[in-house]
């Protein structure tokens, strides 16, 4: 029996070749660009805020005298920390560079904030609750799993399809990186 070429790439094409020359744009594909885009921009764009002082932003100083308070010392380290996880994963997931690494850098943050600022205010942004970082954390984690899309830089790239390995690194990743720094 021949297997019939149904014109879908299969699991095993590698990525880049599944990309060129291939089937036109999917409303998946424009799905994920727009999704990456938004929640990849807007998290850029705390990153700035915390780093440069943008967008109404505090900057560097002011940003790690709340980290101080928060019990992270010393807080001006740790504020570039976050904010260059929040500005460089949020690039790399707006555009989708190094997609497993960006979705990492955005759930440890996500972990840190829900641990130590929202938690205890329970489930709802409107009371100061989780809801926020919980949502940040999941998109990160679905676009690692899911893989960017087609409209990424990524897609030349074996981890441009996504599947668990790159779920498993980017949540694992970012997970030990929060553990790390709520230990310290």
């Amino acid at each position: 029996m021949t297997k019939r070429n149904t014109g879908s790439p299969s699991a095993s094409t590698p990525p880049a070749a599944r990309q060129a020359g291939g089937p036109p744009l999917s409303a998946a594909d424009c799905g994920l660009l727009l999704v990456r885009l938004a929640f990849g921009l807007f998290m850029a764009g705390h990153g700035s805020q915390k780093l440069f002082g943008l967008f109404g932003g505090h900057g560097v100083t002011a940003t790690g005298k709340g980290f101080d308070a928060l019990g992270y010392h010393p807080g001006k380290v740790f504020a570039v920390i976050c904010g260059l996880s929040e500005f460089l994963g949020g690039l790399g997931l707006a555009v989708g560079l190094f997609t497993p690494l960006a979705a990492a850098a955005l759930i440890g943050v996500m972990i840190n904030a829900m641990a130590t600022v929202t938690a205890a205010h329970g489930l709802w942004e409107t009371g100061g609750g989780v809801e926020y970082g919980v949502c940040i954390a999941v998109v990160a984690l679905a676009v690692a799993a899911i893989g960017p899309g087609r409209l990424a830089l990524d897609r030349f790239f074996r981890w441009g399809a996504g599947g668990w390995p790159e779920a498993g690194f980017a949540l694992g990743l970012g997970g030990l990186a929060a553990a790390v720094a709520l230990n310290l």
